[in-house]
């Protein structure tokens, strides 16, 4: 068993792929406690499927490793602002900070939003200057642009004599100046050692601990995860539960596990400071306290950002409803959404008024469309809406969500994003060019950056890079241009050939190519004017007794456009829903039937025109 003043608990924050998880690998490598048959590969804490296909952290994750008689917990959390409330609990377990910033690109808008986390529990980063191979790296100057971002967010005087190390995950090199010798990664772990202050917890008091995270074994079933707040805790012992209503029950814990490498290790003992996970408890969710029956004393709950986006999530209604999903019933649907929100804390799942339908909130889209491709992977099926800001009443007057956006773009293109983040209510912030390349800072409603990604892509040929967080709530700000095309509307139901889409691939863009089943209220591509055009997909070339059906073989087709998730709910109007599936996703109108769709067009009008 530990000694309290042995142990160190880090967090490691950045803004996205600034080499956390990377610098987490290479602790984890050069620690001396794995083989390297363990270790094969990259971004070894990136397991879930999703973090290795898309190349981002989305879930914390908890590691240990023991150096010079010292066990160091070390937790890498994610990047992306939408996975922030995944930061924020997992600060409340630590009792200090990596933070690290790339040597090309300094402090980016993630950075400012966990560090300002991080001051505000009275943390004390040490600056990691990440990357420093990089041909263009310019550590002074990241340096400095780190400093004024302490001052900014109010650093008090400790905090701002923070101590910096330069360092190359990938290369596992590390120095203490920017010009320095290069050594191994170890100068950093002396540096932990030294500047992280063990827990100062009271070892003798009552058992107390926080509810920070969670796993789940198929034999033991929910595992707790937390810091031992205070005292010290046992096997098979007796201990209480405390819900965040304030509602305590006892329990018999059953497992105790600490963390060794990458794995929990069972054990009979921890002590204060160490961060554990324990089993037993039948239901338990994160933000709960978990104490010694003789001193029942929960410790203030998890307080998280509130979400800004909402979608409705509902059972699919489509002609192709069941067929691929294993499922598919709003009972089901609605048990995987509540579920999710006990260990997803950033989440809001509220039922609605129609009996299928479910209302989930994030932080953002990413947030949002991580729980979407989750759910298909585990064979459920189900239909969801447009995204929508979420509208919360300050002094009677409707507030709405604004981002803080910076735009890395070529010299060249400044003059067109500019004027498209104008049509969507953006202020510009600061703007700073050199050497051909610009960078743009801007608030913006997050209404304004709805489908804003492709087009931004579009703009700069591909070459821009956007990134974005939360700023604040502002006051509503009216109407912002959406999708201004329509799309095409299947007819009726068939499988669609080539002589029809060839004939169609004038009139828009198409989304399916031939032989693909569709329905009638199936959007099957967008039109290139503004109306919405019901076609026919299914259509078959007449034959005669000059030409053959076989003569379609030199039709040319251009291939269809495949849209992301994130597109996808950017591309969707009000109108209109995506059918998720685990084997499609597609697109639709809500009301399938095209004379159905006029006659609530025109219903709608009308009560407007009343209300006017």
């Amino acid at each position: 068993m530990e000694d309290q003043t042995t142990i160190r608990n880090i967090g490691i924050i950045a803004h996205v792929d600034h080499g956390k998880t990377t610098l987490v690998d290479c602790l984890l490598r050069q620690s001396g406690m794995f083989r390297d048959s363990e270790l094969a590969g990259t971004c070894i804490m990136d397991s879930n499927e999703l973090e290795k296909e898309r190349g981002i952290t989305i879930f914390s994750k908890n590691a240990a490793i023991f150096y010079k008689s010292h066990k160091i917990n070390i937790v890498d959390t994610p990047g992306h602002a939408d996975f922030g409330g995944e930061v924020e609990r997992i600060l409340k377990m630590v009792n200090g900070v990596l933070l690290l910033a790339d040597a090309v690109e300094g402090p980016m808008p993630q950075t400012r939003f966990v560090l300002k986390k991080s001051l505000e529990l009275g943390l004390n980063p040490i600056v990691v200057i990440n990357k420093i191979d990089r041909p263009a790296s310019r550590t002074e100057q990241v340096v400095d642009e780190i400093f004024d971002l302490f001052v900014d967010l109010g650093a008090n005087d400790e905090q701002l004599d923070f101590s910096i190390i330069y360092t190359s995950a990938k290369q596992g090199i590390s120095r203490s100046t920017p010009l320095g010798p290069n050594n191994d990664i170890t100068p950093l772990l002396d540096l932990i050692i030294d500047k992280v202050p063990s827990h100062e917890g009271d070892s003798k008091a009552g058992f107390q601990m926080l509810v920070s995270s969670m796993d789940y074994d198929d034999y033991v079933g929910r595992i707790a995860i937390g810091k031992i707040n205070r005292g010290s805790v046992q096997a098979k012992k007796n201990y209480t539960q405390i819900s965040r209503t304030g509602e305590a029950k006892n329990f018999s814990l059953t497992k105790l596990y600490t963390f060794k490498g990458l794995k929990k290790v069972e054990s009979e003992e921890a002590v204060t400071g160490d961060i554990i996970g324990i089993a037993g408890m039948k239901e338990v969710e994160i933000g709960e306290t978990i104490t010694d029956p003789e001193f029942q004393e929960a410790l203030p709950v998890i307080e998280i950002d509130e979400p800004t986006l909402a979608i409705h999530f509902s059972s699919n209604s489509s002609p192709f409803a069941g067929r691929e999903g294993e499922f598919v019933t709003s009972r089901q649907i609605r048990d995987r959404l509540f579920r999710e929100i006990r260990s997803n804390v950033s989440l809001r799942v509220d039922e609605t008024e129609t009996q299928d339908t479910f209302k989930v909130s994030g932080r953002g889209e990413l947030h949002l469309t991580i729980l979407i491709e989750t759910m298909r992977r585990e064979g459920y099926e189900f239909c969801i809406s447009r995204p929508e800001v979420l509208v919360k009443l300050v002094d009677d007057i409707p507030h709405e969500p604004e981002e803080f956006v910076i735009l890395d773009i070529e010299e060249e293109y400044v003059g067109t994003v500019m004027e498209a983040m104008g049509k969507r209510k953006a202020t510009l912030q600061d703007m700073t060019q050199s050497e051909g390349a610009a960078r743009l800072a801007f608030v913006i409603p997050t209404r304004g950056l709805f489908g804003f990604r492709s087009e931004f892509l579009t703009m700069t040929k591909g070459t821009g890079v956007i990134n974005r967080t939360f700023h604040k709530f502002i006051p509503h700000c009216g109407d912002i241009a959406q999708r201004i095309n329509g799309v095409l509307i299947a007819l009726e139901n068939g499988a669609t050939t080539g002589y029809s889409l060839f004939n169609l691939q004038e009139r828009g863009t198409l989304f399916w190519g031939p032989s693909v089943e569709v329905y009638t209220g199936m959007i099957v591509g967008e039109n290139n004017k503004d109306n919405d055009l019901v076609v026919n997909v299914c259509k078959e070339k007449k034959l005669t007794n000059m030409r053959a059906s076989g003569s379609d073989v030199n039709i040319i087709l251009t291939p269809p456009t495949k849209m992301s998730l994130e597109q996808i709910l950017s591309f969707l109007n009000e109108d209109e829903l995506a059918e998720i599936t685990p084997k499609n996703i597609r697109l639709r109108k809500k009301i399938l039937n095209e004379n159905d769709r006029k006659r609530y067009s025109k219903n709608q009008n009308q009560a407007t025109a009343l209300i006017n």
